[in-house]
Formats: C-alpha cells, structure tokens, sequence
C-alpha cells in the first residue's frame, strides 16, 4: 500500500512542515532557503561532510531520523562545458545517485511533497524554440552537456514513475540558464555570466585590451535570475501538482556577445572582445516556453540589467 500522500492536485500547504533543501550550500539551494524564510514552515538542511546523498544507506538513515514532509532537490554535480566535456562518467554518476536515493526514501518514509530540479539542457539540441516540456525525448541531446541532461531526465522520470506507481506527489520542474549571488566563478567549471564576470573584472583591473569569449559570440541564451527560481519553486511546491515536468523562463534571450558586452558594461570594462572560436558554442539557441507556469500565476520580477548588477556586486564582496 502507498504511504500516506498528500491529495494529489490540492493546494499543499506549508505552515509548520519540515522542508528540507538538499544542496542548501549551492547557489539555487541557498536562495531556497532564503525564499522559505518568509513561509511559515521549518527549513532543513545538513552539510555534505555530514551526509554524502550518493550513499543510498546514509540518505535513508537521515531522513529517516529527520522526517522532512517536503523536499526540493537542489542538490547536483554541475559545471559548464568544460567541465561536462571532461567529468563525463562523474556527472552521470553523482546525479544518478542522488535523484535514486532521495526520491526512493521520500517515497519509503512517505515524504508529503517532493520537487526534483531539472535543467532545461533536458530537450533536444534541435527541438523547436521556444522549448515545450513536450519536447522531452523527441530528439538527441546536445552533446556537450548530455551526461548531465541524461541524469536529469532519469531524475524527472523517477518522480514521474513513482507518482504513477504508488500516488506520490513528486513534482519535477526545470529552469532555463541561472546565475546570481553565490554562483561559482571558477573558470575551469563556472557557467557563462560567472566566467564572463570573473573574466571580465580581471581585465579590467589588469588593464586588458579584450576578453575571451569561448565561441562565436552567435548562440542565444535565457537567463533567470536565481532569486526569482527560488520564488518559483516555492510557488510549484504550494500549488503545482502535475505528472510532467513545468518550464521555469522569462521567456527573454540575447547572444553570447550581446551578453558579454552588458557584463562589460556592469563592470565598467571598455575593452574588447576576443572570440574563439576554437571553442565549442553549444545549442545554437536555449529558449523555454514557461506558458504553463505562466497561466498557474507566476512571472519573474528581475531583469537581466538588475540581476547582473545584483550578481557582480556578490562578487566583488565575497570573491574578487
């Protein structure tokens, strides 16, 4: 028989319940804890040192100790296309891990709510723009990324089987590019708005004439600001309850080269740009159709301008 469940398509109501984050130290988990400090709820979180979640046995002995009656899983491997490029089996592996474990226990303990991360690099390199959650599997992943991506379908399929199964409302939901306070701006594995600030400041203080760009400068990207990812999944976790994933995007985008001169224009970098195109681009083009989450209620309230000026003033507080 299923654990007890909270009425699939009803409204779940937070005040009082145990939410834990998992990946509370990352950029999207911290901003969740964050968005949960204005509920009327109890936000959980435990250290990595603490609790390894690719270990089945320790995940189950903590939750099981803890009791969360909600879980969002923000917690993941994840990096650019360097790092995608050459951490392969390590992406695969470790995100694997921790979508098993955690939605496996949820289910064991009878978690009332789950919400599971995805990413929008899910859809095909050449699905039709903008992205669908129905393009899910209609094409072949873009190469650069598709260790994670695999991970993550199998992550979002897992809740999917699960609520089919035993009528677990296990919801999963994917955003389109992030950055904001507390991303990574380590150059070896940081994402493109962290890479280009970090790389961008640099000239600048080093009196540089250009910036590399890896690429032509030609892709279009989607950016949403983490704050405002936060705020969406704690509205998906109150009041979404559907058996397919849900797009989180602004439904704006801009070139990598229109991107890198806004990035020198926050920073105050009037040099150039120096494009190589050794360097792989990418999908030619990551748009989302957030329409469903849209007609649910919710839109994001940060533009591209405000969260860049809000991300490298981060920066320049905590890492520079």
């Amino acid at each position: 028989m299923a654990p007890e469940q909270g009425k699939l398509g009803q409204p779940y109501d937070l005040t009082g319940k145990r939410v834990w984050v998992a990946g509370h130290r990352g950029m999207v988990g911290s901003a969740v804890m964050r968005r949960l400090a204005t509920e009327d709820c109890e936000p959980v979180s435990v250290p990595r040192d603490s609790l390894d979640l690719r270990r089945q046995a320790e995940v189950e002995a903590w939750m099981a100790d803890v009791r969360p009656q909600a879980i969002i899983v923000a917690a993941a491997t994840v990096g650019g296309i360097q790092a995608n490029a050459t951490r392969q089996a390590e992406f695969l592996y470790d995100n694997l891990a921790i979508a098993t474990n955690i939605v496996h226990a949820a289910r064991g303990l009878g978690v009332e709510k789950l919400l599971f991360l995805g990413s929008a690099c899910i859809y095909p390199r050449e699905a039709a723009q903008p992205m669908a959650e129905e393009a899910l599997l209609s094409g072949p992943l873009e190469p650069t990324n598709e260790w994670y991506a695999v991970a993550k379908i199998a992550g979002m399929k897992l809740c999917e089987a699960y609520r089919v199964q035993y009528g677990c409302d296990f919801i999963s939901a994917q955003p389109n590019n992030l950055y904001g306070p507390g991303d990574n701006f380590d150059l070896e594995t940081s994402h493109v708005i962290p890479a280009l600030i970090a790389k961008t400041h640099r000239a600048k203080a080093d009196g540089a004439a250009a910036v590399e760009v890896w690429g032509t400068g030609k892709p279009l990207r989607e950016f949403l600001f983490v704050d405002d990812l936060a705020d969406a999944l704690v509205f998906l976790l109150k009041t979404y309850s559907g058996a397919g994933p849900i797009n989180i995007g602004t439904g704006e985008e801009i070139t990598v080269g229109a991107l890198a001169e806004a990035v020198a224009g926050v920073v105050g970098f009037q040099g150039g740009f120096d494009f190589n195109t050794e360097k792989p681009d990418g999908a030619p083009r990551k748009l989302l159709d957030a329409g469903r989450l849209k007609r649910l209620g919710w839109t994001g309230k940060t533009g591209l301008a405000e969260g860049l000026e809000a991300t490298y003033a981060w920066y320049k507080a905590n890492l520079a």
